[in-house]
C-alpha cells in the first residue's frame, strides 16, 4: 500500500526513519548552531564583505548601538527616504548621566550644494555682466559681441562704459584718496 503524504504538513517528517525533502533538510542544517552551519555562514558573511570591498566599500554591522539624528527636512527619519549628511561615530559618549560603552553615532543632515548660487550675477547689463564670487570679489563678464556688418567700435566702447559706471556706482562707494 502506497502512504500519500499531506501537502497542508510542513516538509519532510516527524520521525527520523521517514524519508524528508532535501531542502528541508538543507534549511535546518544551515540554520543550526553547528560548527558547519556557523562557517558556512561566517564564509557567506566574508564573501559578502570581499564583493563590496573590492568596489571600495567596508561592510560593517554595529550591533545594539544608539543613533541620534539632527535634520533639517523632516522632524523624524522617514523609510526608504535617503538624507545627505555626516554620520559620526562616538565611543564612549554620555548618555542619561552614564558612559555609554555602547556605540552611539550621531547623524547631522547637511544641505544640498545646490541651495544657494555659486557665483551670483550682481549686474544684468547689454554689454556686460557682473558676478561676485565667493570671496566676495567682483567679475567683469564680457557678452558675445556680433561683430557683423553694421558694427561700430566707437558705440560698442561707449555701451560698456556706461554699463561699467552704473554697475560700479552700485556696487562700490566712491573712493577718496587723501593726500
Amino acid at each position: 500500500m502506497k502512504k500519500v503524504l499531506n501537502r497542508n504538513m510542513e516538509a519532510g517528517s516527524r520521525k527520523s526513519s521517514e524519508p524528508r525533502l532535501l531542502g528541508s533538510i538543507v534549511s535546518e542544517m544551515l540554520h543550526s548552531n553547528s560548527p558547519l552551519a556557523r562557517g558556512y555562514r561566517q564564509y557567506i558573511a566574508s564573501q559578502e564583505n570581499v564583493k563590496a570591498e573590492a568596489k571600495g566599500w567596508h561592510a560593517n554591522t554595529e550591533l545594539g548601538c544608539e543613533l541620534k539624528t539632527l535634520l533639517r527636512s523632516d522632524k523624524r527619519a522617514q523609510p526608504g527616504k535617503s538624507y545627505l549628511g555626516v554620520l559620526r561615530f562616538d565611543s564612549d559618549a554620555v548618555v542619561d548621566e552614564f558612559i555609554s560603552r555602547d556605540p552611539h553615532f550621531t547623524f547631522i543632515e547637511t544641505q544640498p550644494r545646490t541651495a544657494y548660487k555659486r557665483n551670483p550675477r550682481l549686474f544684468n547689463g547689454r554689454f556686460i555682466t557682473v558676478t561676485c564670487r565667493a570671496d566676495g570679489s567682483l567679475r567683469l563678464n564680457f557678452r558675445n559681441v556680433a561683430m557683423g556688418r553694421g558694427f561700430n567700435v566707437r558705440k560698442y566702447a561707449a555701451g560698456v562704459a556706461a554699463e561699467l559706471r552704473q554697475a560700479l556706482s552700485g556696487l562700490l562707494e566712491e573712493l577718496t584718496v587723501d593726500k
